[in-house]
């Protein structure tokens, strides 16, 4: 059920984009690695459960909820316009392995 909700946003971002971007509204889905935030380090601090996924992240490491929000205001700003209909991978390069 997981995955498959993930793949249905991730769906919904590209038809929205179409349906949208003539109407300069533009539509990203932001994807992240587990990001440290109370309960992201609940949940991961444990070692012998965060270290195989860390072991298997190129960065080495988990995010931290600033460089999401850094990524979600850059696509808030001008800087962005062009950018629509993309699926933001934040995740230390975990999907390219």
């Amino acid at each position: 059920a997981y995955a498959a909700s993930k793949g249905g946003l991730n769906a919904l971002t590209k038809s929205l984009c179409a349906e949208w971007a003539r109407h300069n509204v533009q539509v990203n889905a932001i994807c992240p690695t587990v990001i440290l935030t109370p309960m992201g380090r609940e949940v991961w601090g444990p070692e012998e459960k965060s270290a195989p996924f860390i072991a298997a992240t190129p960065a080495r490491r988990f995010g931290e909820p600033v460089e999401v929000a850094d990524l979600a205001l850059y696509l808030a700003s001008p800087a962005s316009e062009l950018v629509n209909g993309a699926l933001v991978m934040i995740e230390g390069g975990f999907s390219s392995v």
